[in-house]
């Protein structure tokens, strides 16, 4: 099953669905945000030329997936920017191909805004490391990769 991506703002319907899944994989039970301010940030994703970028994978008329890029994801690393953040497919959606299709859009869009050198934090490197991603560090537990943009974006179809 092909799963459609684009925008987020260009189906707003979806903003509080997209909002939700955020919050529950990362933030729930956590200090941090709440739905209702991952929701406001989200909106503020209104642009396809600047980040914030949010992504929305659909799967007939139905939301599936979502990625993000964004200035900074990671506060004990404020050097590094930007980020691939928030990758989240919905459970019934997963094993499909969708998280990487995700990540290979998110991908071209970095590289179509010029960016050269992508960072993500995650504790599931084997899934990024599959596309394309390289390990930059360990902090805390925490992997923290980057992807080579004109080096991965166009040659990883996996």
């Amino acid at each position: 099953m092909k799963a459609d991506i684009d925008h987020l703002f260009r189906t707003p319907e979806h903003t509080g669905t997209v909002a939700g899944w955020i919050y529950r994989e990362f933030w729930e039970g956590r200090d941090g945000y709440d739905r209702a301010t991952l929701e406001s940030l989200l909106k503020n994703a209104d642009d396809p030329h600047r980040i914030p970028l949010s992504l929305l994978a659909r799967v007939g008329e139905a939301p599936a997936g979502t990625v993000n890029l964004i200035e900074h994801d990671f506060s004990k690393r404020p050097e590094l920017t930007p980020w691939l953040a928030a990758l989240v497919v919905e459970k019934r959606f997963r094993g499909m191909g969708i998280g990487s299709a995700l990540t290979r859009a998110l991908l071209s869009e970095a590289a179509r805004l010029g960016i050269e050198t992508l960072y993500l934090c995650t504790d599931i490197p084997e899934f990024y490391a599959r596309l394309g991603a390289l390990r930059h560090e360990t902090v805390d537990g925490l992997h923290v990769m980057r992807f080579m943009i004109r080096k991965t974006a166009h040659v990883n179809k996996t």
